[in-house]
């Protein structure tokens, strides 16, 4: 058993609390969550190391991954939140890769401020969000190539919600996520991100923004679908924090510059039942062919059509 976290490691995964989802839901087995935490408090360390560490940030990573090596290579790693992830990285076969690209994207936090295009900026998500989905599928053994692709649309809307939910307070922190081409389009410049409220254009521009993570949302739901019981839960709980984080920010009408605004409970319930209820017509023939023994789905309803995807640009 592994020995009461230090303040330090409580204090980063008690960040748990204010995400747009639930991390590790009460849902899930014990050893699900156990599992679950230990990636979260790994990504929590390398975005403190990123975000927040005093001194050289980039050495910081650096360490890091040279504990991560070490973990991989069968040695004790140095810092506590990577011994408590060894046994994760064991038990379910875990990629090196997906952590690897977590410390990448925080070393490229260090270097670009500025994203020119959407399509940058989802390069980007690629190595900050997408990792933590593959590696969920990777704990619940149901990592397959079209899984692994609906996950990373999933991941990169949450990472996109919580950059339009945050505008304001990366904006003065110098990091500027709304890619410079929609700036420009919109007729919005930097010195309207620190405003004390969003003008029209800059809440046109989020508009258009948050209905592009919408679009990847619904691109990423029928991953619910291709799950089953609890693991189907879950990530429907990920979809509904998403969509839910996207209805604050329309709530405020856009105007997130005040302060980043919250998902509610019932929005987020909400739309979880509605994924459950969309994946119930939506299983690919085939998907539910376990990669290992599987637990009885709860009782399937009535079968719906899905509502058609919307394209992203």
């Amino acid at each position: 058993m592994s020995a009461a976290p230090t303040a330090e490691v409580r204090a980063l995964l008690d960040r748990a609390k204010t995400e747009n989802f639930p991390v590790a839901s009460r849902l899930l087995p014990r050893r699900l969550r156990g599992h679950l935490l230990a990636l979260y408090g790994f990504a929590r360390l390398v975005d403190w190391a990123g975000d927040e560490a005093p001194g050289d940030r980039l050495a910081l990573l650096d360490s890091l991954e040279a504990d991560l090596d070490s973990l991989y290579a069968g040695e004790p790693p140095r810092h506590e939140l990577l011994r408590r992830l060894a046994p994760s990285v064991a038990a379910c076969a875990l990629p090196a890769a997906p952590f690897r690209d977590l410390i990448e994207a925080n070393r490229r936090d260090q270097r670009v401020h500025r994203y020119p295009s959407f399509d940058a900026l989802l390069g980007y998500c690629a190595l900050s969000a997408n990792p933590v989905g593959r590696l969920v599928l990777h704990v619940f053994g149901r990592a397959t190539p079209e899984r692994l692709e609906r996950s990373d649309a999933i991941c990169t809307a949450l990472q996109l919600a919580e950059h339009w939910q945050d505008v304001g307070e990366d904006a003065r922190a110098g990091r500027i996520y709304l890619p410079q081409e929609d700036l420009a389009r919109f007729g919005c410049d930097e010195a309207m991100l620190v405003a004390g409220s969003a003008s029209p254009a800059l809440r046109a521009l989020l508009a258009f923004e948050v209905a592009r993570a919408r679009a990847l949302l619904e691109r990423g739901a029928p991953l619910v679908g291709m799950l089953v019981g609890r693991e189907r839960l879950a990530v429907a709980g990920f979809v509904a924090g998403g969509h839910a984080a996207l209805d604050a920010v329309e709530r405020r009408r856009f105007d997130v510059l005040p302060g980043a605004p919250r998902p509610r409970r019932r929005d987020v319930l909400r739309h979880a039942l509605r994924a459950l209820l969309r994946s119930d017509g939506s299983r690919p023939a085939g998907t539910l062919a376990p990669e290992r023994p599987a637990r009885s789905p709860a009782p399937e309803r009535p079968a719906r059509s899905p509502a058609p995807e919307r394209l992203v640009r």
